[in-house]
């Protein structure tokens, strides 16, 4: 049943003309991933290559992601990922307020709640401020928070680490400590979170009528 929903979601969102984004771009990206999927990872949006080819994390950015969930013991194929925008926004300039709202409102709470998973990976500050609004990236980065029965991990997003080489290190550490989330929760041990309260998914159905 999911997995049907999210292909319709999928299809409404490559046909998606609620704001000004559609203009410019060459495919939507709505994400990508099997319906039983755990693990959600949410980027900002679609870079040149994505645009190109529709699919989620396939430039420079999605080749290092690929590295850093093997770091994290995660196989590539197990998880979703998605964006908080789902086109390109031109010239990859950050996205606007009213473009985050119409989108994550309309698409990615939705694909979140036929997906149900047990943690989300936020990759960069714009899909963080989602769950963690009040949080800055640098001080929350590799830090699980719990909703829940979910857990939100905010990272860097692997682009920060293309643009500037010393943040790898760092963001290989996060993913490594990732694996070991994982592990823990495996083996029914309790995780340790961040005391800042995040915020829960949003109402879907009524962010819908917005």
């Amino acid at each position: 049943m999911a997995t049907s929903e999210l292909t319709l979601i999928a299809d409404e969102i490559r046909q998606c003309t609620l704001c000004q984004l559609h203009r410019s771009r060459t495919n939507a990206v709505p994400g990508e991933g099997p319906a039983d999927a755990r693990i959600v990872l949410i980027g900002e949006g679609p870079g040149y290559h994505e645009d190109r080819q529709g699919r989620p994390f396939v430039g420079p950015s999605g080749q290092f992601l690929t590295e850093l969930l093997v770091l994290a013991q995660i196989e590539r194929e197990d998880v979703f990922l998605a964006n908080v925008i789902k086109c390109r926004a031109p010239q990859n300039r950050d996205p606007t307020p009213d473009e985050i709202q119409t989108c994550a409102s309309t698409y990615l709470f939705r694909q979140i709640e036929l997906l149900n998973p047990e943690i989300i990976v936020t990759l960069g500050r714009f899909s963080m401020a989602l769950y963690l609004p009040a949080a800055k990236i640098s001080h929350v980065h590799g830090k699980p928070h719990r909703v829940g029965q979910r857990l939100i991990v905010p990272m860097l997003h692997p682009a920060a680490a293309l643009h500037q080489p010393n943040n790898r290190p760092l963001i290989e550490a996060d993913f490594r400590q990732l694996g070991a989330i994982l592990t823990q929760l495996k083996n029914g041990i309790p995780v340790e979170t961040n005391g800042i309260e995040p915020v829960e998914d949003p109402p879907v159905k009524q962010l819908r009528l917005l």
